[in-house]
């Protein structure tokens, strides 16, 4: 009996053995295609020898240091690289375990950074429906999935909650892209104006939204006028790229793509790629210069925050999605990993829309692809299709309550970037072997 807690009391997963590139395999000997990367981490599969290697190069030399008392190498090599990448204005970098831990510091940052600059009432954050940041309760309050917060919905933080930029469901027949995102985007000016321009800290986004809804990316011009309605209201602008960031859409930050500068980005998942717990958030010369100024004391803090050996392992990450050319790699690869889809469920029955950017997919099942209906909740499609995939082979993130939090199926595809084409044929096969099971076709 193991004395592990699952995550699932009632189905026991099999146990990983090893990895090799951009496959798993289980102690039974069967190889597992990694086609989501865990959960959009593993985005240079599983045995890079150059993170492996400089993994035991810090063990060997410092394994640990508290930044109570020191900063590290490791860790200021990884923030001026980040910083060398990062977009215009952000100017500092506080490393931490991982992307919830990472939308905490946003959060309290963005918050502290009010009462630094003498403007307490402010309080409230702004996020989207259908979106997720995290599963700690300041993260779960300002997130949309309904899902997970229900039950834990009396513990959490007053937060708004908008509409997403959701153009497959939402868009009006005879609505341009361009006025959907407009439209869609001044419910924050009107959710501003309706509980008090002084009373917001924030808009928090991410800019590809990923596990609740399944890799959908904003339409052109929406958050260019979303910075424009925090500029007009001396809002923050918190954008989250735990999993949609670090090169995963083809460029190291996702917002680079939309031509937005925030004020907080905040990065994991991709960050360590999986060899060390890593998260990071990264804030402007301003925010930071309001509190070195000011209390000089971020009220903040975890045991682990600045982990050399975790530093160490990211700082080769991002060379190598840098100057190594993996986000690249992603751009490219993620073109023909969305060609594939295309011509494997462009016509699809019950696969109503494609959606996403470079390495990071979401396919969104329908009951009727005419009406765009769904399929009961009950059914509980998205888990039957991620057993058939994993009985095939194939690693996906399938989830439900895609539309609402009750209604709706996608799968989510965020394989390491380094897959090739026969891999990406591989993966594209197998999904189809199981949709064809699940599904009838």
């Amino acid at each position: 009996m193991s004395h592990v807690f699952p995550r699932h009391t009632k189905s026991p997963p099999p146990r990983a053995q090893r990895g090799d590139g951009a496959y798993l395999i289980d102690a039974d000997g069967n190889r597992y295609l990694d086609g989501s990367g865990g959960a959009a981490v593993s985005c240079l599969g599983h045995s890079d020898p150059d993170v492996i290697a400089a993994i035991k190069a810090q063990v060997d030399e410092m394994p640990f240091a508290h930044t109570g008392f020191f900063t590290s190498a490791p860790a200021e090599s990884l923030a001026d690289r980040l910083i060398a990448h990062a977009p215009r204005g952000l100017e500092k970098v506080y490393f931490v375990s991982g992307g919830s831990e990472a939308m905490e510091a946003a959060l309290k940052l963005a918050r502290q950074y009010y009462l630094e600059i003498g403007q307490p009432g402010r309080h409230r954050f702004i996020a989207r429906r259908q979106s997720y940041h995290g599963n700690t309760l300041g993260a779960l309050a300002t997130g949309g999935n309904e899902w997970r917060r229900a039950p834990f919905a009396p513990m959490l933080i007053e937060t708004s909650h908008i509409a997403p930029c959701y153009e497959y469901r939402d868009r009006d027949a005879g609505e341009t892209p361009e006025a959907y995102g407009r439209r869609v985007a001044d419910e924050l000016e009107a959710e501003i104006m309706r509980i008090g321009p002084d009373s917001v800290i924030g808009f928090v986004a991410e800019p590809v939204v990923g596990a609740t809804a399944g890799a959908v990316p904003p339409v052109p011009g929406y958050f260019k006028r979303i910075r424009e309605i925090c500029d007009r209201h001396d809002i923050l602008l918190i954008l989250d790229e735990v999993m949609c960031g670090m090169g995963r859409t083809g460029t190291l930050f996702a917002c680079e793509q939309d031509g937005v500068r925030p004020d907080i980005v905040t990065i994991a998942k991709g960050l360590g790629a999986g060899y060390q717990p890593i998260g990071a958030m990264l804030c402007t010369a301003d925010i930071y210069g309001a509190v070195e100024t000011g209390s000089g004391l971020f009220q903040h803090g975890h045991t682990y925050m600045g982990h050399p050996t975790a530093c160490a392992a990211a700082d080769t990450v991002v060379h190598k999605l840098t100057e190594g050319g993996l986000t690249a790699r992603a751009a490219t690869m993620g073109e023909t990993l969305a060609a594939a889809l295309e011509d494997a469920f462009g016509q699809h029955p019950h696969v109503g829309d494609i959606r996403g950017r470079g390495m990071f997919r979401g396919l969104e099942i329908v009951a009727d692809r005419a009406t765009k209906a769904p399929f009961p909740p009950e059914r509980a499609v998205h888990r039957e299709i991620k057993r058939a995939c994993f009985e095939a082979g194939l690693i996906c993130y399938p989830m439900g309550g895609t539309i609402d939090g009750r209604r709706g199926d996608h799968v989510l595809l965020a394989p390491p970037f380094i897959l090739d084409a026969a891999q990406v044929d591989e993966l594209v096969s197998k999904l189809q072997a199981a949709l064809a099971e699940v599904l009838g076709k």
